[in-house]
């Protein structure tokens, strides 16, 4: 077991230790992954902080399932965020619906609009340190702006097929978070 289930679990985002979020300073079990450690530039005080948290196991850092963050894609694809979240991202949203399945209750602590709106579809609890928050939950579709030629929201190319302009996202579709 992973820690006491009536307890919430934070999962920390990069975004959470770029803003400040220190893990020494809460008592919650918290969690987060490798990816989110690549991210930080070494010798910075957000990758300080991350590793001062790790090495006084306060930090654990660990893996999700593959098959979890397959699960994640298809979510994220379906509500048009795929291209906009990064491996970190995926992970931090996987290990947050793992630990949910698990049957403990997650919290992911990061600014990022994509991983929340994701967070939001698949019921799990987000906090955010220094914007707001997402007061909807988004479906996109993907745009050119130069010759208005429409794609789909998990459309992999940044730029448009028929006149090479980088791509645009606009919500099709909100619905209150």
């Amino acid at each position: 077991m992973l820690g006491d289930g009536n307890k919430e679990i934070i999962v920390l985002d990069t975004s959470a230790f770029i803003a400040g979020f220190e893990p020494l300073s809460i008592k919650n079990l918290q969690y987060s992954v490798p990816a989110v450690r690549n991210e930080l530039i070494p010798n910075t005080l957000p990758r300080i902080r991350f590793e001062a948290a790790v090495d006084e196991g306060k930090l654990r850092i660990k893996t999700p399932t593959e098959e979890i963050i397959r699960k994640i894609r298809i979510y994220s694809k379906k509500s048009g965020d795929l291209r906009f979240l990064s491996e970190a991202d995926e992970q931090v949203l996987a290990l947050a619906l793992e630990l949910r399945n698990q049957g403990h209750r997650p919290r992911i602590i990061t600014d990022d609009y994509s991983i929340q709106n994701v967070a939001n579809q698949i019921k799990i609890k987000f906090a955010s340190l220094t914007t707001f928050g997402i007061r909807y939950r988004f479906h996109w579709m993907l745009y050119c702006p130069a010759c208005h030629y429409k794609y789909p929201a998990d459309h992999r190319a940044k730029r448009c097929r028929i006149c090479e302009t980088e791509l645009k996202r606009k919500p099709i579709r909100k619905k209150s978070v």
